[in-house]
C-alpha cells in the first residue's frame, strides 16, 4: 500500500483525497501538510472534477496540531503570529476549490483537523467519534478560522459552549445541532459520502459551482481575514505558561491545572 502521507485517486468525476498518517493520527506535521499542498492542487487543476472528498486513514480524521512541538513549524525568520498562521496556510487552501468538497469524518476530528472540517461544504461524521475544538484546554486560543466558522455552523450559544469549555461531542450530537449533514456508522462514512459526492458530480457542474460562489458570497464568508485575525491570540497563548501545562497534561494523560499566567 502507498505510504503517501496524503493520498489521491479520481472515480467518475469524483477525487478522493485521504490523510495518509493513520499512526500519527493523520495530525499536522510538515510532511502532511506538504503533501496537503501538492495534492489539493493536484486536484484543483484535474479537469474532469466536479466533485471533492477528503478523509482519513485510520481511526481519525485528523487529530489537528503535532503537541509534541506545541504548534510550532519550522519556519525562520517568522514572527510568532505568522508562524501559526503559516501551519495552518495548506488547509486554508481549501477554500480556493471551486468545486463542491466533502468532509467523510471517518475518525476523531480536534482542533485543526476539526477545523478542516469546517472548512468543507458538506460534512458527514462517525456517530461514534469525537469532535470539536479544545483549545481552551491546552490554554491556546483556536486558530484557522475555527472561531469565526463554527458560531455560523451552530449559534453563538452553542459554539461559546464548545470553544470555551474545549468540549468534543459525539458525531450523533454533531448531527443533531447541525454542525453536519449526517452522523452514521463508522463504515458507512466514506460510503455515504462518496454516494452523495457522486450524486452532486451528476448535476450540472457550472451551475453547481456558481451555486457555491453565491452561497458563500450571500454569506459574506471571510474565513481567511477570521484566520489572520486569529494568530496573534494563537501566538500570544502559546507563549503562556497555561499553555505549556495544557499541552503537557494532555501528554500525560491528565487533568490541566491552569493558573491564569
Amino acid at each position: 500500500m502507498d505510504d503517501s502521507p496524503v493520498l489521491f485517486e479520481v472515480d467518475d468525476h469524483v477525487g478522493l483525497i485521504r490523510l495518509n498518517q493513520p499512526t500519527l493520527r493523520n495530525s499536522m506535521r510538515p510532511e502532511l501538510l506538504e503533501a496537503f499542498t501538492r495534492v489539493l492542487a493536484e486536484a484543483s487543476a484535474c479537469a474532469e472534477l466536479r466533485c471533492l472528498v477528503i478523509t482519513g486513514s485510520g481511526s481519525c480524521f485528523s487529530a489537528g496540531a503535532d503537541l509534541e512541538s506545541a504548534l510550532a513549524v519550522e519556519a525562520d525568520g517568522l514572527l510568532p503570529h505568522e508562524r501559526s498562521y503559516a501551519m495552518y496556510a495548506p488547509f486554508l487552501r481549501v477554500l480556493d476549490v471551486e468545486l463542491p468538497v466533502l468532509a467523510a469524518m471517518n475518525g476523531h476530528a480536534v482542533g485543526g483537523g476539526f477545523g478542516l472540517a469546517l472548512l468543507c461544504d458538506i460534512r458527514v461524521a462517525n456517530r461514534g467519534a469525537k469532535y470539536g475544538a479544545n483549545f481552551a484546554r491546552l490554554g491556546l486560543h483556536p486558530g484557522l478560522g475555527i472561531s469565526y466558522l463554527l458560531p455560523r455552523l451552530v449559534g453563538a450559544s452553542r459554539a461559546a459552549e464548545m470553544l470555551f469549555t474545549g468540549q468534543l461531542i459525539r458525531g450523533d450530537e454533531a448531527e443533531r445541532i447541525g454542525l453536519v449533514s449526517r452522523a452514521v456508522d463508522a463504515d458507512e462514512v466514506l460510503p455515504v459520502t462518496l454516494e452523495l459526492a457522486h450524486r452532486i458530480a451528476a448535476a450540472a457542474p457550472l451551475a453547481v459551482r456558481s451555486m457555491k460562489r453565491s452561497l458563500y458570497r450571500g454569506l459574506e464568508w471571510d474565513v481567511r481575514r477570521a484566520a489572520a485575525l486569529e494568530a496573534g491570540p494563537q501566538a500570544e497563548t502559546l507563549a503562556t505558561a497555561d499553555a505549556k501545562e495544557g499541552v503537557a497534561a494532555l501528554l500525560e494523560k491528565r487533568e490541566p491545572e491552569f493558573h491564569g499566567r
